[in-house]
């Protein structure tokens, strides 16, 4: 008898911390500071156009170009980044232009919105979001910043590469080791959260 009460009372410790709405750290510190989300430039190609319309800009990278042709069709135009549609918005060509870890930032926006921050938070605070990448690469389309100085003196930055399925963490360590990959439903959770947060979702 004390083996079977044994037994359940293990059971359901396991089902009480598997269902725990804790957030893996930083996000549990940070959950309650500001998210601010960034559009992102992930390539920025030559000056210089194509000459004769060429279907492909010249040096976007391989990875970039599956993309456009597959996962970026889940995109409002208007979330893509310029200059990589022949005959779209051309890239900016401003040197000066604010960055964010490296990346020409396109757009900024603040998220306000409870179940948005929610959203947010519960993609990036548990594990089973994200596995182990299938390539290395990271050309980031989006960036997520959680906390701002002098409120927080040290955000907890994360690029999103959606180009090439994977993340990347500043500042702090990623808190799921190498399992930086994103698997399709994440990838789907983050079209729909970039499309609201930036006024093309409904």
């Amino acid at each position: 008898m004390k083996r079977i009460l044994l037994v359940l009372g293990t059971s359901t410790l396991l089902f009480a911390t598997g269902c725990s709405s804790t957030l893996a750290q930083p996000f549990q510190n940070l959950k309650d500071q500001p998210i601010t989300v960034y559009r992102l430039q992930n390539f920025e190609p030559p000056t210089a156009a194509p000459a004769g319309g060429a279907p492909i800009v010249p040096g976007l990278p391989p990875q970039i170009q599956q993309w456009l042709s597959a996962g970026a069709q889940m995109l409002p135009p208007g979330l893509l980044p310029p200059g990589l549609l022949p005959g779209g918005t051309p890239a900016p060509v401003a040197t000066d232009a604010p960055r964010f870890h490296n990346f020409r930032i396109l757009q900024t926006a603040a998220v306000t919105d409870s179940k948005q921050r929610s959203e947010i938070l519960d993609l990036f605070g548990h594990d089973s979001n994200f596995e182990t990448p299938r390539q290395s690469c990271l050309y980031a389309e989006f960036g997520f910043q959680f906390g701002q100085p002098p409120t927080t003196a040290l955000p907890a930055d994360v690029l999103v590469s959606l180009s090439c399925d994977q993340v990347s963490m500043i500042n702090y360590g990623w808190p799921y080791t190498t399992k930086t990959g994103i698997p399709a439903d994440s990838a789907k959770r983050i079209y729909a959260i970039v499309q609201k947060t930036f006024g093309t979702g409904g």
